[in-house]
């Protein structure tokens, strides 16, 4: 079983991941978990901070000659900000009453809800954490997780299809150009056309005080059938990617495939008419609905999901709030934050899809080293052929 657990604050003196169910012999390097992480920090409508921050991790456990030893692997990611906040974050007891408490929570974040739950009178003791600031470990861990599923034959890529109400038109473009779009894009769009729209829209955005949400989608092309299950609800393959979706901060609403645009139609325009090439000695389909899984298995087609992704918290306009000290009605706090980050959450979420994946490979094929597990899958295609 693959597991890991990140920690830090936003604004404390590191990040930190560990992972753990990585076989051995899996090859890694700090310059390719630098570069997802620097994809993560891209896009047009980040704020200040992404100048002073330039993420790079450090490989301090689990790994040894650039490959895995099946050991936990733990990763390190210094916040470089930190020099400025190593007063307002000290682990020790300050020297000196801190003054600048936060206690005008902010409508949408988890400010409130944090500090009731939490018994906290400082919010920024919840929303140091609650930042999406975490993501970044957790991006360094779906690096090691890509690296894992590319093995497999497997890629994972995430774009924006919408943002402030501007929707791409994609016109069946082919995977491989949407990626090259995409990765050309500040805003990871593969439509620029629908991009200078929703540049505009930023701005108008921005100059008013305001944020904007979006929706980006994440494919995974190459995953075979029969990866997850049908057994358990909490083995289904699309809950669990439902879940690590929906677990990325501000992300309200999660998709498969058609989504809800299925509940809107009727059954012959929904599902996917099944087909067989004796050839290739495989099942497919010609449409693909269903985003590429079915009873909670992957089918062998795409998987598609789509992700809803509300606009920032925090406003330079604030909204209207209360203290949770003296119980006044007062503007919401105002953290140094972004416009729009829709583009970076296209880049969480395939680190999310690619743990979840490596995840359910891994419970498929086992193996405690990765000649054993590319054995067991290997073993298993050729199964499939003879079905």
């Amino acid at each position: 079983m693959l597991r890991f657990l990140t920690s830090g604050e936003s604004h404390g003196k590191y990040l930190t991941a560990t992972i753990e169910g990585i076989p051995s012999g899996l090859k890694i390097s700090a310059e390719t978990i630098n570069h997802d992480l620097a994809r993560r920090q891209t896009g047009y409508g980040v704020g200040p901070r992404m100048a002073i921050e330039k993420d790079e991790v450090e490989i301090v456990a689990g790994v040894r000659f650039g490959k895995t030893i099946g050991s936990p692997i733990t990763l390190l990611i210094s916040n470089r900000d930190w020099i400025h906040w190593q007063e307002t974050m000290a682990v020790n007891d300050p020297k000196r009453p801190i003054k600048e408490l936060v206690t005008a929570p902010r409508p949408g974040h988890a400010d409130l809800a944090g500090a009731l739950k939490y018994h906290q009178k400082d919010i920024r003791n919840i929303l140091e954490r609650s930042s999406a600031r975490e993501t970044a470990a957790r991006v360094a861990v779906g690096s090691i997780c890509r690296a894992f599923v590319k093995q497999f034959g497997i890629r994972v890529i995430g774009y924006v299809i919408s943002i402030g109400g501007i929707s791409i038109k994609k016109q069946n473009m082919p995977l491989d150009m949407i990626h090259q779009h995409a990765e050309a894009s500040m805003l990871r769009c593969p439509d620029p056309v629908a991009e200078r729209s929703m540049i505009r829209r930023i701005d108008a955005a921005r100059k008013r005080g305001d944020s904007l949400g979006g929706i980006f989608e994440v494919v995974a092309d190459g995953v075979p059938p029969g990866i997850g299950s049908h057994i358990q609800w909490d083995l289904r393959l699309d809950a669990r990617l439902a879940q690590a979706i929906m677990s990325i901060q501000a992300i309200k609403g999660v998709e498969i495939g058609m989504g809800f645009e299925a509940a809107r139609r009727s059954g012959s325009q929904v599902h996917d008419p099944i087909w067989y090439d004796s050839n290739k000695k495989s099942f497919y389909r010609t449409t693909n609905n269903a985003g590429g899984i079915e009873g909670g298995i992957s089918n062998g087609e795409m998987i598609v999901v789509r992700a809803a992704m509300k606009p920032i918290a925090t406003l330079y306009a604030p909204l209207h709030s209360v203290d949770i000290v003296t119980k006044e009605e007062v503007a919401a706090a105002v953290e140094r934050s972004d416009i729009c980050r829709v583009p970076s959450a296209a880049v969480i979420g395939e680190a999310m899809v690619c743990i979840v994946l490596a995840n359910a490979l891994l419970e498929k094929f086992g193996g405690d080293n990765m000649s054993e597990t590319l054995n067991n899958y290997a073993s298993y295609l050729r199964y499939l052929k003879r079905f």
